[in-house]
């Protein structure tokens, strides 16, 4: 039998995908669809370093302005 094996960006995706969806009172597929529409999906997946590396909040904050406004959240 096949073992399906997702790289660690793939695994911290979908698991931020999850919890953002949790935190904005919505589902994972909605967010998808929210950051597909904006073309940000490919940027977020990319953030995977910063993201993973500090508190689930600040991804948060980072995507409510992605989505708002098309740009990161400015420190």
């Amino acid at each position: 039998m096949n073992k399906l094996s997702l790289s660690p960006e793939m695994t911290f995706f979908i698991f931020l995908l999850q919890q953002y969806a949790a935190h904005r009172h919505t589902t994972a597929d909605q967010v998808l669809h929210d950051m597909d529409e904006k073309g940000l999906t490919n940027f977020i997946y990319s953030m995977y370093d910063r993201y993973h590396t500090e508190a689930i909040e600040n991804a948060f904050a980072d995507l409510d302005s992605l989505l708002a406004t098309g740009k990161p959240q400015q420190p």
